[in-house]
């Protein structure tokens, strides 16, 4: 009879899940290019380790404004993956099944990570109706 494990707040989101998966995929990715080609497979393994990580750190931060910002840094390192996926399809160095199977993956993760940021953005300025306040939320 196993004791139920305790999870962390990030180990129960969706998003961080998805990013885990999607990290898997990332090192495929990168183990599978083309010799001559390490420095795109450490750029992907860098920006794909970076999504899990930072919405933990979000996930464990009080502040809804630093729980955005978390959040926010993690859809720019799924973007980056993105793009890395696109410049690894201009060069050839990825099947298209393979390659849209990851975007369509990110493209969820993003979505996740953007209502995220926007619900701390709320929380922060009340309805969220954009008043004002001057910060940059992009």
């Amino acid at each position: 009879m196993g004791a139920t494990v305790p999870q962390l707040d990030h180990e129960k989101l969706d998003v961080y899940q998805a990013a885990i998966q999607f990290l898997r995929m990332a090192y495929e990715t990168a183990e599978n290019l083309p010799r001559g080609n390490a420095h795109l497979g450490d750029q992907l393994r860098r920006a794909a380790i970076s999504i899990p990580l930072n919405i933990a750190e979000g996930a464990g931060e009080f502040s809804p404004a630093d729980k955005a910002r978390f959040y926010r840094m993690a859809l720019r390192s799924s973007t980056e993956c993105a793009a890395i996926l696109d410049v690894c399809r201009a060069l050839g160095m990825q099947d298209e099944p393979a390659r849209l199977e990851r975007r369509d993956l990110l493209v969820r993760i993003v979505s996740m990570l953007t209502r995220l940021a926007k619900a701390q953005r709320k929380t922060t300025h009340g309805s969220g109706s954009g008043s004002g306040s001057g910060k940059r939320w992009q």
